[in-house]
């Protein structure tokens, strides 16, 4: 399974899922989050999500020195923060700037697909779905 994000006309800008997300990290903020809403415009103009879209041939992977970030069966990549020394290239890499960093360890934070943050969407922007589904 993989996070969907499906019509992003009826996102308001919440970040209830971003919330979801943190919590899931045991963080109270918004400093440990894999999901991003951004603004393109406020209420006029909408906003998008940014979140991990699972690419079958992720670059984020393919750029990472050492071998911390490994694509999953089902779509999307693992981080093995034991081996990741915090270049930033698989950040730099991601065409949608989906990887978002821990600062607090200098470490990125990828989306697992969990569907926890699907739960709090009030409006169904987000669920979950087969891969190429």
């Amino acid at each position: 399974m993989r996070l969907a994000v499906g019509d992003t006309e009826r996102c308001v800008g919440c970040q209830c899922c971003m919330f979801a997300c943190a919590r899931i990290h045991d963080d109270a903020g918004l400093a440990k989050t894999c999901i991003g809403v951004r603004s393109i415009g406020g209420m006029e103009r909408g906003f998008i999500v940014v979140v991990c879209r699972a690419c079958d041939n992720p670059p984020c992977a393919k750029v990472c020195p050492t071998d911390a970030l490994k694509p999953r069966d089902d779509g999307g990549v693992h981080v093995d923060t034991t081996k990741c020394i915090g270049c930033g290239h698989c950040r730099d890499a991601c065409p949608i700037a989906a990887i978002f960093w821990d600062d607090e360890i200098n470490k990125p934070m990828i989306c697992l697909h969990c569907g926890y943050c699907t739960k709090f969407c009030p409006h169904g922007v987000l669920g979950l779905d087969r891969k190429g589904g």
